[in-house]
C-alpha cells in the first residue's frame, strides 16, 4: 500500500510541476504568435492526443516529464512533432507526416486520436511563425515563462496551505523572551521585530529558524526593529540542550506573535514563503560550492520520490508543501545560466540581442550536449547515493 501511495503522490507532484512549467512556455509562445506543434504531458508512447488549431495535445505513458515542441526549435521533440503534426482526415488523404512512408498503406487514426483537417488535403495548417523568426525579446520571454509558472504554482499552493491551516500566521515580532534565556541576556527583547539574521533578510518566521540552524556555534548576529529604529545586535547567543543520543540542540528561548489571517495577509505570507523556499535552494547551492555541504548529500530521483512518499504518508498538507518546494526548486534550477537549461538559452539570446548575431548553432549544440552529459552523470551519481542511503537505512 505504501508503494502505491508513493507512486500516486510522485506522479501527481511531477505531473503538476512539469505541466505548469510547459504550460508557461506554451502560453507565452501562443501569445507571441509562435507555432506550437505539440504540447505533451508525460514522455514515451502516446496514450491519447488531439489536434486543435495547428497544435497536437498529447498525454503520454510515463508521468516523468513533458515538453512543448515549437516550430523551428532545435530539439528532438520539436523535430518529431513537426513530422507528426498533420493527421489523417480520411483513408484516402495522406498526411504530411506520412510522406516518408510512401507506398505503405494508410491507416485510420488510432483510438484516442482526433483528426482536425483544415486544408483541402487533410493537413493541419500551422497557425504561427517559427520560433527562430520571433524577435529576441519574445524568444527570451518564452524561455523564462516556464520557470515563472513554477513560481506561480508555488505561490498558489502556499496560499491554499496557509488558508487551510488552523493556526494564525506566524509573525517575526517577539512576544516574549523567556526569563534567564541566554538570547535575552545577549540582546533580544520582547517587541523586537526581526529583520535579518547573519545579514540575511528574513521574509517569514521560517527564515529565522533556517538561519539559526546554519549557525555553527549557536551564536548569530541580528538586525531588529526596536521602537521604530533599526538596531544591530551582534553575537546573540542561544542556550543548548542534549538528547538521549548525546546530540546537541539549540533552544530558542523566545516566542512570537501570531497574525490574523486576512486575505491580504495570506497572499503576503504566500509570496514570502516562495521567497523563503528560493532562499533555501540558493543557500544549499552556495553551501555545496563552498564545501559546507558534501556532494554526497545530493538527492536524485529516488531520493525525491522517497521524500514525496514520506510527505504523502503524513497527509495532504505535507504533500502540498513538498510540491511547493519542488516547483520553486525546478523554477530556480531552470533559470541557472547553464546551456542545457532555459537560463542558458536566455544567455544565448542575450548575446544575440547585444551583438545582433545568433551564437552559431554548432557551438550551441556542442555546449548543450556537454551540459546534458554533465547533468546526466550528476543524476546517476545522486541516484547511486540515494540507493546507498536506502540500503543503509534498511539495515
Amino acid at each position: 500500500m505504501s508503494f502505491i501511495v508513493t507512486f500516486i503522490a510522485a506522479a501527481f507532484v511531477f505531473s503538476a510541476v512539469i505541466a505548469i512549467h510547459e504550460f508557461g512556455h506554451f502560453m507565452v509562445a501562443k501569445l507571441c504568435g509562435v507555432q506550437v506543434n505539440e504540447f505533451s504531458i508525460g514522455m514515451g508512447p502516446v496514450l491519447c492526443k488531439r489536434v486543435r488549431k495547428g497544435t497536437q495535445y498529447s498525454i503520454r505513458a510515463l508521468p516523468v516529464g513533458g515538453f512543448v515542441a515549437l516550430e523551428g526549435e532545435e530539439s528532438p521533440e520539436s523535430k518529431q512533432a513537426e513530422e507528426n503534426l498533420s493527421v489523417v482526415s480520411d483513408d484516402s488523404s495522406p498526411s504530411r507526416g506520412a510522406k516518408a512512408d510512401a507506398g505503405k498503406p494508410d491507416l485510420p487514426p488510432l483510438s484516442g486520436e482526433v483528426a482536425e483537417p483544415t486544408g483541402s488535403d487533410g493537413e493541419v495548417s500551422p497557425s504561427g511563425i517559427p520560433l527562430n523568426e520571433a524577435p529576441v525579446w519574445q524568444r527570451a520571454l518564452i524561455m523564462l515563462a516556464g520557470a515563472g509558472m513554477n513560481f506561480v504554482l508555488g505561490f498558489v499552493v502556499m496560499a491554499i496551505l496557509i488558508t487551510a491551516q488552523n493556526e494564525p500566521i506566524t509573525s517575526k515580532v517577539l512576544y516574549q523572551v523567556e526569563e534567564n534565556a541566554l538570547c535575552g541576556q545577549t540582546g533580544l527583547q520582547a517587541g523586537d521585530k526581526i529583520l535579518a539574521v547573519n545579514g540575511r533578510r528574513c521574509f517569514v518566521a521560517n527564515d529565522i529558524l533556517y538561519e539559526l540552524m546554519r549557525t555553527e556555534d549557536y551564536t548569530a548576529d541580528f538586525t531588529v526593529l526596536r521602537d521604530g529604529k533599526k538596531v544591530e545586535l551582534p553575537g546573540v547567543q542561544f542556550d543548548t540542550w542534549q538528547d538521549d543520543k548525546g546530540e546537541t540542540h539549540m533552544s530558542l528561548g523566545f516566542t512570537v506573535y501570531g497574525i490574523k489571517k486576512t486575505p491580504l495577509n495570506v497572499l503576503k505570507e504566500a509570496g514570502n514563503s516562495v521567497l523563503y523556499y528560493g532562499r533555501i535552494i540558493f543557500a544549499s547551492l552556495s553551501d555545496l560550492l563552498r564545501g559546507r555541504e558534501s556532494i554526497n548529500d545530493l538527492s536524485g530521483p529516488v531520493g525525491i520520490v522517497t521524500a514525496i512518499g514520506q510527505a504523502a504518508n503524513y497527509g495532504w498538507q505535507d504533500l502540498l508543501e513538498m510540491l511547493a518546494l519542488i516547483t520553486v526548486n525546478v523554477g530556480i534550477f531552470n533559470l541557472l545560466p547553464f546551456p542545457a537549461l532555459d537560463g542558458g538559452k536566455v544567455v544565448f539570446l542575450l548575446i544575440e540581442g547585444v551583438t545582433g548575431h545568433a551564437v552559431p548553432e554548432k557551438i550551441q549544440s556542442g555546449l548543450i550536449v556537454a551540459a546534458f552529459a554533465l547533468l546526466f552523470g550528476l543524476m546517476i551519481f545522486a541516484t547511486y547515493n540515494d540507493i546507498l542511503r536506502l540500503i543503509t537505512g534498511a539495515m
